[in-house]
């Protein structure tokens, strides 16, 4: 009988370390560099582990874009939870998680998914259904001009973010904030 050393297999946590490998890949090197063997290489599994989770890269990418999103909702959710005031609801949690993202420890991770949206149209196409997902879950409390402004200038905070094309005081940005969840209020 052999005693041999077999390694206790940890599937989730192998998952969230290519995924991790391929957020730090593509903000490192660009979308280009994320291949297949370069994530495997990078994250000490085989091809054949990477594959087991992601058949190809636009699996990967998707598994990447599901996580990001799904905190994105979460903390969107929490944002809500805490806002009494019905109308404008989700679009002042909008705010609120858009101009937290450059401070979040996952700020990354959002720089990461915003350039994989812009690169690959099959995400572009995701994003474009979450966002109509969502205007039409919250039509009722939502949909006001004033609120779509205020959601398109935070888009244009996450995009100034991702950039460093502006920098923006710690005052300054909370003022942005303010302003912009008074017009949800209207």
């Amino acid at each position: 009988m052999t005693s041999a050393y077999h390694r206790k297999k940890q599937p989730e946590r192998v998952r969230q370390q290519l995924l991790e490998v391929a957020a730090r890949l593509s903000l490192e090197q660009g979308i280009g560099a994320v291949t297949l063997d370069a994530v495997s290489q990078a994250a000490g599994v085989s091809k054949g582990g990477l594959l087991h989770h992601f058949p190809n890269k636009l699996a990967l990418l998707d598994g990447l874009f599901d996580e990001l999103v799904a905190r994105f909702d979460r903390a969107i959710e929490t944002a809500m939870e805490a806002d009494d005031v019905e109308c404008g609801r989700f679009t002042r949690a909008y705010l609120t998680v858009c101009f937290a993202l450059e401070a979040e420890a996952d700020g990354k991770g959002w720089q990461v998914l915003t350039i994989a949206l812009l690169a690959e149209p099959h995400l572009k196409a995701r994003w474009r259904d979450w966002v109509a997902r969502r205007a039409d879950e919250f039509a009722a409390t939502d949909s006001s001009p004033n609120c779509l402004l205020a959601r398109f200038a935070a888009d244009g905070v996450w995009l100034a973010d991702l950039l460093e094309s502006h920098e923006i005081d710690t005052p300054t940005r909370a003022l942005l904030l303010q302003n912009l969840k008074a017009l949800s209020l209207q």
